[in-house]
């Protein structure tokens, strides 16, 4: 196709999208850096009163909570999530859905034998040290460390990358999580 095609079409469907445009209700999706940052520290609150729950009611209290938090929280409503939780193995090492999240947070899914339920390990604190937010218009993706610390006063601390966009009625949603244990060099 000539450029002078591609010039022409690009014209004709711009000119379509005005049109449709003009009829549509735009909604303001931009995100603001404290938006992100209210979300992360959410997501480490809620870890934490999952364990909390967990401790003070039992397995199906504190999976009923999970399953809320993963609801307002992931984006499984609006598709497939890009789950990489920090410790799964193979074949079950991505949680693409929402069963897979649940049980890799909670455990007790025999469709997820290896999962112990990564809230339940009595988490005290869940710290956010972010290297860097990126924010474009709806979405936004962090990458830095978050450090859990247990009830004896031990430390994990692990590499985890977030991506969030905007739903449509501007809540954050992760539709985009890679957690991995820091490399132990030499």
């Amino acid at each position: 196709m000539k450029l002078s095609h591609w010039v022409t079409a690009a014209a004709t469907m711009l000119a379509a999208n005005l049109l449709v445009a003009s009829e549509a209700v735009v909604v303001d999706r931009s995100m603001s850096e404290q938006e992100v940052l209210d979300a992360q520290q959410g997501w480490c609150d809620a870890l934490l009163a999952i364990g909390q729950r967990y401790s003070s009611e039992g397995h199906a209290a504190a999976k009923a909570l999970a399953g809320q938090v993963i609801d307002a929280a992931y984006g499984y409503q609006m598709g497939v999530v890009l789950f990489k939780p920090t410790l799964t193995v193979n074949p079950q090492t991505f949680r693409t859905t929402r069963a897979g999240a649940l049980s890799y947070f909670v455990g007790g899914d025999a469709s997820f034998p290896k999962d112990d339920g990564f809230a339940l390990k009595g988490w005290k604190s869940c710290d956010i040290d972010n290297a860097a937010i990126f924010i474009a218009g709806d979405s936004a993706t962090t990458l830095g460390k978050v450090q859990f610390t247990d009830g004896d006063g031990n430390k994990t601390s692990v590499d985890k990358t977030w991506v969030f966009v905007k739903d449509d009625l501007g809540s954050l949603r992760i539709v985009g999580h890679h957690s991995s244990l820091e490399h132990q060099g030499e």
